[in-house]
C-alpha cells in the first residue's frame, strides 16, 4: 500500500495526516518487517476506529474501505477537480497525471489486506469490507453526502478497467461536483476557524412549499426569482417581511430543497457575523453553484450600525456582486431599522438634513429587489390551514367540526393566528391523543 499512495501526484494534496496515509505508513512498517506486532496492531485498529467514526457520520454501509476511497475523490479540493465541477473531462498533460493517480485508487480498491491480518491476528479489514451497519434515523447523519459518496463508492467498485474508473469518476464530478459545496445542501460560519470558515449543516429541514398553505402569490414570487437566478437571468435580493410565524423563513428553506440537485446551496449568517461576508463571496464566488446567502430575522435597532456594513456588501461595494451569489432574508419589519417617534423627534430637533437621515436609515430595505409580505392569516384562512394539517396528522380523527372548536379555543388563548400557531395546535392535540 505505501508504494501505492507515495505515487499520488494531483491527489497528493489528501494529506499526510489522512487517514489512508498514515495507514499506508504502517503498512510500510508491516512490509519491512522491523515491528512489534502488539503495537503495530494498537495503531492498526486505532485507525480502523477512525474509519468507523466516520462512517457513523456519513452513515456508510457494505464496504467501508470502499466508501472511504470515494469519499476522499469526492470530497479532494484541487485544480482538476474543480475544474472537472465545471467542464467534466479535461484536456491536457494533467490527464497524463490523473491517469496515474486513477490507478492508484484503481489498485486500493481491490487491495488484499490478508496478509497483515494473517500475520498480526486480525480480522479488522476482513468485517469493514463486509459491514452491515446500525440503521439510523436520516437526521442522525449527514444523508446527502452519504447517498452521494456510497453512489459513486459503488460506481467505481464495478469498473471494469482503469479507463472506466476514470469516466466513474469524472462523470460523478460533472454531475455532483466537488468538495464540501458539491455534497452539501447548507453551511453556517463554522466555530472552529481552524478547521475553514465555512461549516457544513448535516441535518436540514425536509419542508417543502407545499407544506405551506396559503400565500401562493407570494411563494409563487420568489419560485420566479430563484428559477431565474438557477439558470443565469437577472435576479434581485430578496426580502420576506410580515407577521412572525406565517413561513417566512419555511419558504426559503424549501426553496434549498426544491432547487438543490440544480446546484443551488445556502449558507446561513447572522448579523454579529457580519464581518465575514467578504471573505465568504471570495470563496463561493468561482465555484460552479449557485448561493443564496440566507438571513433569518433580521432586524437592526436605531443604534446599531452594523446595517451600513451590510449595504455596502449588498449594493455599493467597488467589488462587484458575483453572479452566483444572492441574498435572501427575512424580518417582521418592512425597513428592517426600528425606528420609534422619539428617533423622528430628536431628528427633527437635532438634524439640520433630517430628510436625508431618515432616508438613510430606509434605505437598506431597498437594497433589495424585491420585497415580498408574508401576513397573518384572517379566521378562515386559520382555520383552512389547521384541517390541512390535520389530514396528514393519522392521528387525529376529530369531526371538522370538533376540530374547528378546538382550534378557535386555541387560537383565543393565544391572541393571535397564524401558520406556525396552527402546527403547534395540530402538535399539542397529536401528544394529547397520544
Amino acid at each position: 500500500m505505501y508504494k501505492l499512495v507515495s505515487k499520488l501526484i494531483v491527489y497528493r494534496n489528501i494529506g499526510r495526516d489522512s487517514l489512508l496515509f498514515r495507514l499506508a505508513d504502517l503498512f510500510h512498517e508491516f512490509d519491512t518487517g522491523e515491528y512489534v506486532a502488539e503495537d503495530l496492531s494498537g495503531r492498526i485498529l486505532d485507525l480502523v476506529h477512525e474509519l468507523l467514526d466516520l462512517a457513523t457520520v456519513y452513515g456508510f454501509d457494505e464496504n467501508l474501505w470502499h466508501n472511504y476511497l470515494a469519499y476522499l475523490l469526492a470530497m479532494t479540493e484541487n485544480p482538476f477537480t474543480l475544474v472537472s465541477e465545471k467542464t467534466g473531462a479535461v484536456d491536457g498533460s494533467v490527464n497524463q497525471f490523473v491517469q496515474n493517480d486513477f490507478s492508484v485508487f484503481y489498485q486500493l480498491m481491490k487491495f488484499d489486506f490478508a496478509p497483515m491480518e494473517k500475520a498480526l491476528g486480525l480480522s479488522c479489514f476482513s468485517t469493514i469490507q463486509n459491514y452491515r451497519s446500525v440503521r439510523k434515523k436520516d437526521h442522525s447523519y449527514n444523508r446527502n453526502v452519504s447517498v452521494r459518496i456510497q453512489e459513486l463508492s459503488r460506481s467505481i467498485a464495478c469498473a471494469k478497467d482503469e479507463a472506466s474508473f476514470y469516466h466513474a469518476v469524472i462523470d460523478f464530478y460533472e454531475k455532483y461536483g466537488v468538495g464540501q459545496f458539491g455534497m452539501n445542501k447548507a453551511f453556517r460560519i463554522s466555530p472552529y476557524q481552524n478547521e475553514g470558515l465555512l461549516a457544513p449543516i448535516v441535518s436540514t429541514s425536509n419542508v417543502t412549499l407545499d407544506d405551506l398553505f396559503g400565500y401562493d402569490q407570494q411563494k409563487e414570487e420568489l419560485k420566479k426569482n430563484t428559477e431565474a437566478f438557477l439558470t443565469g437571468q437577472p435576479a434581485n435580493n430578496v426580502l420576506l417581511f410580515g407577521d412572525a410565524g406565517t413561513g417566512k423563513s419555511t419558504s426559503i428553506k424549501a426553496l434549498l430543497n426544491m432547487y438543490y440537485p440544480q446546484g443551488l446551496r445556502m449558507i446561513e449568517i447572522y448579523k454579529h457575523e457580519f464581518q465575514y461576508l467578504p471573505e465568504i463571496i471570495s470563496i463561493i464566488k468561482g465555484r460552479n453553484y449557485k448561493f443564496i446567502i440566507y438571513m433569518d430575522d433580521l432586524s437592526f435597532e436605531s443604534a446599531e450600525t452594523e446595517y451600513k456594513y451590510l449595504k455596502a456588501v449588498i449594493e455599493g461595494d467597488l467589488e462587484i456582486r458575483p453572479d452566483n451569489v444572492l441574498i435572501y432574508a427575512t424580518s417582521n419589519r418592512r425597513h428592517l431599522i426600528r425606528e420609534t417617534f422619539s428617533d423622528r423627534k430628536e431628528i427633527d430637533e437635532d438634524d439640520i438634513h433630517r430628510t436625508d437621515t431618515m432616508a438613510e436609515r430606509l434605505s437598506l430595505s431597498h437594497r433589495f429587489g424585491i420585497t415580498i409580505g408574508y401576513y397573518k392569516p384572517g379566521r378562515q384562512e386559520f382555520f383552512h390551514i389547521v384541517c390541512e394539517l390535520a389530514k396528514k396528522n393519522e392521528k387525529i380523527l376529530l369531526s371538522k367540526e370538533e376540530l374547528l372548536h378546538k382550534a378557535d379555543l386555541w387560537q383565543m388563548r393565544h391572541g393571535t393566528m397564524s401558520g406556525r400557531l396552527a402546527q403547534q395546535f395540530i402538535d399539542y392535540l397529536s401528544a394529547e391523543i397520544s
